[in-house]
């Protein structure tokens, strides 16, 4: 799957119209100028040369020099990168936490108000682009009532005498999350809303088993059938929507940093498409395909965790 990213991003990059050295040099550059600036970088030789010295640099790990900025790609690959996981962290955790209970719920208490407000909400949570709701989020919150800022973020590990206003740890981490929730709320509706509707149909398909049609003769409780019989078996469709959705939130992450002004992977990818600068957008799409990649397999290895009928070894 990587090399299939790398391969298919390598060529639509170099398929951009224009030349990335005449960007780097300004509106009038002499053609001596450019082709020095191609020379340094490589650009002129031929595409088959570039794409497998591309390969070759990383398998060793390097992603190269990124022309816009004149710095190795990985310097700012690791400086923005501990802000998109920290947006993705905190989007999933909202996720999550929000829309099991619901799904739950919505299960247990079929065709009924609560059932119809949860469908309701999860279908506009899926049919609504993330971009249009944290514009909305920042008209509200941000300008109208004016309670959360709407651009930025603080991470809740930088030293206090870096942020304005803060004067210990505490105020640091307040801060951080003054300014990370409105972009939760924009990046985490979406995955909310497509668990909310995954949890409820995984539920209802587990609450129709035998089994727990013969605990419910016994005179089991809908309490503890709930919490020990159904809802460890229903998570399996769960799991398997949250590692797909991990593509969709990378994705949203672009359009959210951009509406919120978070230098994050997401402009960090925009500042190379903008400026043709192959190696950054290449080192960034890379980390993104391995991000997903490994969101994938923790995924399937969670199976055999939730459901002991899941193996991925031989039985004797």
């Amino acid at each position: 799957m990587l090399i299939g990213i790398v391969t298919i991003t390598f060529l639509l990059s170099n398929a951009i119209p224009g030349n990335p050295a005449r960007i780097m040099l300004g509106p009038s550059p002499t053609p001596g100028q450019v082709a020095a600036i191609e020379a340094k970088y490589g650009l002129d030789q031929p595409l088959y040369v570039r794409y497998f010295n591309y390969l070759a640099g990383v398998v060793q790990g390097d992603l190269g020099r990124s022309l816009y900025y004149g710095v190795p790609v990985t310097q700012k690959i690791l400086e923005r990168l501990p802000v998109t996981l920290l947006l993705l962290l905190s989007s999933f955790t909202f996720a999550i936490v929000a829309s099991i209970p619901l799904g739950v719920l919505s299960a247990q208490r079929r065709n009924k108000p609560t059932d119809h407000i949860s469908r309701v909400v999860a279908l506009v949570g899926v049919s609504t682009p993330s971009f249009w709701i944290g514009l909305m989020l920042i008209i509200v919150f941000a300008f109208k009532l004016g309670w959360l800022p709407a651009t930025n973020l603080i991470m809740p590990w930088a030293h206090p005498l870096r942020v304005e206003g803060a004067t210990t740890r505490l105020d640091v981490v307040v801060a951080s999350a003054r300014h990370l929730i409105l972009p939760t709320l924009s990046l985490g509706t979406l995955q909310m809303a497509a668990i909310t509707r995954i949890e409820r149909s995984s539920m209802l398909e587990t609450l129709s088993e035998e089994y727990v049609r013969l605990a419910r003769a016994y005179g089991v409780s809908e309490t503890t059938i709930l919490r020990k019989h159904a809802f460890r078996n229903a998570q399996l469709p769960v799991l398997t929507v949250l590692g797909l959705n991990l593509s969709t939130a990378l994705g949203g992450a672009v359009l959210t940093e951009t509406v919120f002004s978070i230098n994050g992977m997401g402009t960090l990818i925009l500042t190379g498409v903008y400026n043709q600068d192959y190696q950054l957008i290449m080192g960034t799409t890379i980390v993104f395909g391995l991000a997903f990649v490994i969101g994938v397999i923790i995924t399937d290895l969670s199976y055999a965790y939730v459901d002991p009928r899941v193996s991925y070894g031989e039985r004797d």
